[in-house]
């Protein structure tokens, strides 16, 4: 007896594999639209660059408060031209930031106006940078910048504590004695960032 041959069925077709479905189209953000620049302030922030063209940046102006970043040999005379020529009166306080990433340390002298209404609410930063030493000797070292206490009567214990937190010293300054420090003090100064509080 024979057994007829039997033709396998022909293979299944593989379907197609599905398409991809395409990501969403990305959002298109809205664009920045940036702030007027207020025109009082920026009528005194002109004021100054166009006497110091190459020695003064402008960090901002904005409804209040302005900055102006300069360079340290031309602070002196940048601030007696804004004392002599402008209401900035009086210096209300000053800041020092360490920057050891950049080595430098950043002194800003924040002034506002007694005498002149319209001032009131002002605040100028003045800004400079001065270079940061590793192992510092204020006083001896090259982290050294005007003093501006001849121009600014009221700076005169701010710069002090900076010479003692972070070793800025301020050339031309009557008295640049220790502030809260005794006078012995043989460690960093003690708000540079590296800084370490012994027994902690």
């Amino acid at each position: 007896m024979s057994t007829a041959e039997t033709t396998p069925p022909p293979p299944k077709a593989t379907p197609p594999p599905p398409k991809a479905t395409p990501p969403p189209p990305k959002a298109t953000p809205p664009e920045k639209i940036e702030p007027p620049v207020p025109a009082f302030e920026k009528s005194y922030i002109d004021q100054i660059t166009n006497k110091f063209t190459d020695d003064v940046e402008v960090g901002y102006i904005k409804e209040n408060r302005t900055r102006i970043n300069v360079k340290k040999e031309k602070i002196s005379d940048i601030a007696k031209f804004i004392k002599d020529n402008t209401p900035f009166d009086h210096a209300e306080s000053v800041t020092g930031v360490d920057f050891p990433e950049d080595k430098e340390i950043g002194v800003i002298y924040h002034l506002g106006s007694y005498t002149d209404p319209a001032y009131s609410k002002q605040v100028l930063a003045l800004a400079t940078r001065v270079p940061r030493e590793e192992n510092p000797n204020p006083g001896n070292d090259s982290t050294k910048v005007s003093s501006l206490r001849e121009i600014f009567y009221s700076v005169e214990f701010h710069e002090r504590e900076i010479f003692e937190m972070l070793g800025v010293y301020f050339e031309g300054h009557p008295d640049n004695r220790r502030l809260l420090l005794p006078e012995d003090w043989a460690d960093l100064p003690p708000l540079r960032k590296d800084f370490t509080n012994k027994g902690r």
